[in-house]
């Protein structure tokens, strides 16, 4: 059944690339059985900083564990158990959990619904007595506004963290995403820009940070002079040198991997343009000279629209255009979180209600992508016939 719902998928959401050197590298460590963290995971760190234009990066086992582990180290820098960490509520669940897991507090912040980005106004009025840390999401590759939050952060003495997990290659202006916070964390999971199939990075220019890191990813150990202690409670969440040669190949495959995302991520927001579909979606708004690293194409129906989003994304999958929901508004629609909802979400959970993405990956094809506005194109004009 799997099988045949794969062959019927005509625009996949997700690849994985797996270079034919990293095939070739990881026959080598095979035979050789160099497999736990090693002199492949350090180079692709090296690598990964230089990159994204910082001086250190710590490989981890999942992005997630990328953002608890930077989040616990703030417990080095001042943060106690249960002070609270601003994070937007619409976002996927897994920054959430990073706080929780890190020992601290979520305080959620609602989102602009044409950034999909944290609303740097809502943020200010969110911070209360308890609050010590922001986490800014740059959702689905688009950069938040970080000149405003940075502001907030340096003005109310916040340690500020980037959860950069869909953003790899996205600016805001001439700058990195990932160049802000103090520490600022990727997702290297498979359907990323740089995969390691599974697996996270923390980068910083602070050496006491990478030490720290160090540290948390290994169970809390440390060298102290000559022996070795445990000094913090720590994580498993070590790389394998096994990832480290999948994501250190696709590494340099990066520059041309977001090339080919980033047309097709304009070819499908300049036809939704030229349409004037926006009467019907709102679409990803880039501010200014802002660069997107694209994660996807996302699709909020408005409440004017002649059709419901339920009945669209049934007719996208019928059409084998894969599609996912545009995450939840956390506070008020994961079950969990809800002892944490302190206020009110309208533009988290009108996102959530409303919108779907679909794939822009590498591999798709302009082909692939115009058989996906025909199909919209055609599911449009027959509802305005209706309506």
């Amino acid at each position: 059944m799997l099988i045949k719902d794969k062959v019927k998928c005509k625009v996949p959401f997700g690849t994985m690339s797996v270079p034919k050197k990293s095939v070739k590298l990881i026959d080598h460590m095979l035979a050789n059985k160099m497999l736990t963290n090693g002199k492949v995971v350090e180079t692709f760190e090296e690598a990964f900083a230089k990159k994204f234009n910082r001086k250190h990066a710590v490989a981890v086992s999942s992005g997630t564990d990328a953002v608890t582990i930077a989040l616990a180290a703030l417990q080095d820098f001042g943060l106690t158990r249960g002070d609270k960490v601003l994070i937007p509520a619409l976002t996927f669940v897994a920054t959430a959990n990073a706080v929780i897991n890190a020992g601290f507090q979520p305080k959620f912040v609602d989102v602009d619904r044409h950034t999909l980005n944290m609303d740097p106004w809502k943020l200010e009025e969110a911070i209360d007595e308890g609050c010590r840390a922001i986490v800014v999401v740059h959702l689905m590759g688009n950069p938040a506004n970080m000149i405003k939050i940075y502001n907030i952060a340096k003005k109310y003495d916040l340690l500020l963290i980037e959860d950069c997990a869909e953003a790899h290659g996205a600016r805001y202006g001439v700058s990195h995403v990932g160049s802000w916070g103090l520490m600022s964390c990727y997702s290297l999971y498979a359907a990323h820009i740089v995969s390691s199939v599974e697996g996270g990075m923390i980068t910083t220019n602070e050496p006491e940070c990478v030490r720290v890191a160090k540290s948390l990813r290994n169970h809390g150990l440390e060298l102290k002079g000559s022996n070795w202690t445990f000094n913090r409670i720590g994580y498993s969440a070590k790389m394998n040198e096994l990832e480290a040669a999948v994501g250190l190949y696709n590494l340099e495959e990066f520059d041309n991997t977001l090339s080919i995302r980033r047309r097709n991520f304009s070819f499908l927001n300049d036809v939704f343009k030229n349409l004037k579909w926006d009467k019907y979606f709102i679409t990803l708004d880039v501010e200014g000279a802002n660069q997107v690293g694209p994660h996807a194409f996302s699709m909020i129906v408005k409440d004017e629209a002649p059709f419901t989003k339920e009945d669209f994304v049934s007719y996208l999958s019928k059409k084998g255009i894969d599609n996912r929901n545009l995450f939840y508004c956390i506070p008020t629609q994961c079950e969990p979180y809800k002892k944490y909802c302190s206020n009110t979400y309208a533009e988290s959970e009108f996102c959530s209600n409303n919108g779907t993405h679909i794939g822009i990956h590498q591999d798709l094809s302009i082909n692939q992508l115009q058989y996906v506005i025909k199909k919209i194109s055609e599911y449009i004009s027959y509802h305005e016939r209706l309506s």
